[in-house]
């Protein structure tokens, strides 16, 4: 199973030799013995990923580079789950929401508390998040770590819906990975161990850490119950047109 360590706002998950495909930062496809979801400081502004990354890296001591995620939350609300051949880690914050209305206002007010701050889809981004980062100990075909990914999202957005009413913030990211020497698996889907054990990791793990960022955490924290109550945030209030193919 892939070992997870956490040292000084930087969480490693290793697997030597294991194939990743990253959401996140320089994302895709690659091979690394392991992956970091990284948090950092209020006010980051840092635009050179790669040399800060590096830097944290070098100073908690975890040697070779890999996938990385970064996050504003604090690591200690990260949270793990295991089940069968999956292993999912996640740490979850909600300071900026990004909400899905399916009939959206058609005229919404881009300033609703009157504080001069416009909450649109064009806003910044801002670094709440919501990261997962999702291991199977079977090697996967190119199609199933690609879906694995889906999946592990797909999970994080149900959990974050029945949670907080909000399906992700405006900078979410995900990894998914398998070990090429273990037991061969060509398909990934929600049917299958593999997605089956993602999903219920998934859950498992968001749940944990937004309980422990909000319920348990600090008392000043709540979940935001709209974007509007949100410190940042976005409402994707613009309509597509429709067409058949």
């Amino acid at each position: 199973m892939f070992e997870t360590a956490v040292r000084d706002g930087v969480l490693r998950l290793r697997r030597e030799g294991a194939r990743w495909l990253s959401s996140g930062w320089a994302g895709g496809h690659c091979r690394a013995d392991a992956a970091y979801n990284v948090s950092v400081p209020e006010g980051f502004d840092r635009t050179d990923l790669d040399a800060y990354l590096a830097e944290r890296r070098d100073r908690v001591g975890f040697d070779g580079a890999g996938p990385a995620l970064l996050t504003g939350v604090d690591l200690r609300h990260a949270r793990g789950a295991r089940c069968g051949p999956v292993a999912a880690v996640a740490t979850a914050g909600l300071s900026n929401p990004a909400a899905l209305p399916i009939d959206p206002d058609p005229d919404p007010d881009p300033d609703p508390d009157g504080d001069g701050v416009e909450r649109s889809s064009d806003s910044p981004r801002h670094a709440g998040t919501v990261n997962v980062v999702v291991g199977a100990d079977r090697s996967l075909a190119d199609g199933a770590l690609t879906n694995l990914l889906a999946v592990a999202v797909e999970a994080k957005t149900a959990t974050l819906l029945a949670a907080t009413g909000f399906p992700g913030t405006t900078s979410d990211a995900a990894i998914a990975a398998c070990d090429p020497a273990g037991e061969p698996a060509a398909f990934s889907g929600s049917a299958t161990e593999v997605g089956a054990c993602a999903r219920a990791c998934v859950r498992e793990a968001v749940s944990a850490s937004l309980d422990s960022r909000y319920a348990d955490g600090d008392g000043d924290s709540a979940l935001p119950e709209s974007v509007a109550d949100a410190d940042y945030g976005v409402v994707t209030d613009r309509r597509a047109s429709v067409f058949t193919p």
